[in-house]
């Protein structure tokens, strides 16, 4: 299993391996890895030779571009401060959501741009700019979706749990999310929101069918706000029927991930009335019919 360090994931203000409904993140076969959302440019995260690159059409969305580029590179491991990968193979990384400004044959730095961030189609509106990473084998088939082996977290990339109780304070209103003051960082290394037994959550509660549970090895139910919301089987969470909620009123879910710089809740919550300055208070309930985007 390839694992990813502090010295890698730290170039990110906030990485997430469940948070997707796509076939890459079932398991946390794939790491989203978010930049500094004032900067277009999208670092590396690997060192090593661009070997290959595949444009793709992407589904038509209004706030996205018509293409998407499946950009591999050759990984040098040793080079890259952060990773630690098997040796009994040569390992490749395939690196979505790139205008890429490397051409094949070119030497790529851990934290080198690699082109421009790409607002892709497989995005949902409320997603911000990425960049999609996976592992695989050379010798593995390289385009298909399916076939990264998981990624896991090394030793020194602790995250925090930290427990909320639902309300905050709206810091942001963008068109289909809210996001808010809490639960606030703890000031240093990486955090998450916690279940209310201090499980480290990661993924979309619950439009997305499964999400990852950090520093968890055992199986069990995990709760949230006293109310059941999954079932944890070692680090991967499958979600149960709750809906989510912002002041009574039904949301989409809770976008979760991990963050070094900053936390806030962040709820996907189209055609909402908030307004920055507006405290309110999330709950999750169970409901016979769960919103289900993947």
């Amino acid at each position: 299993m390839p694992t990813l360090g502090d010295a890698l994931l730290a170039r990110y203000e906030r990485f997430s391996l469940y948070n997707s409904p796509y076939p890459a993140h079932n398991r946390g076969c794939a790491v989203d890895l978010y930049p500094d959302r004032d900067d277009d440019r999208a670092p590396s995260p690997v060192a090593g030779e661009v070997v290959d690159s595949h444009e793709r059409r992407v589904p038509t969305k209004e706030y996205a571009e018509a293409t998407d580029t499946v950009l591999l590179v050759a990984v040098d491991v040793a080079a890259t401060p952060g990773l630690s990968a098997p040796a009994d193979a040569d390992w490749m990384a395939r690196v979505l959501h790139v205008d890429p400004a490397v051409e094949p044959g070119d030497r790529v730095e851990p934290g080198a741009s690699l082109g421009r961030l790409v607002r892709s189609g497989f995005f949902a509106p409320w997603v911000a700019n990425h960049v999609h990473l996976e592992l695989r084998p050379r010798d593995a088939n390289l385009l298909r979706a399916r076939g990264s082996p998981r990624l896991g977290t090394a030793a020194d990339v602790t995250v925090t749990p930290v427990t909320w109780d639902g309300t905050g304070t709206v810091v942001e209103a963008g068109e289909t999310y809210v996001r808010l003051d809490r639960p606030a960082h703890p000031g240093d290394g990486w955090a998450a929101l916690a279940s209310d037994g201090g499980v480290a959550l990661d993924g979309g509660l619950r439009h997305y069918a499964g999400g990852g549970a950090y520093g968890h090895d055992a199986a069990g139910s995990l709760s949230l706000f006293g109310e059941r919301v999954g079932v944890a089987e070692g680090r991967d969470v499958t979600w149960g029927d709750v809906a989510v909620r912002v002041d009574g009123a039904p949301a989409t879910g809770l976008s979760l991930f991990v963050g070094r710089n900053g936390l806030g809740a962040k709820v996907v919550h189209p055609g909402h009335s908030c307004a920055v300055g507006d405290h309110v208070t999330v709950d999750v309930v169970p409901t016979e019919n769960p919103v289900r985007l993947g």
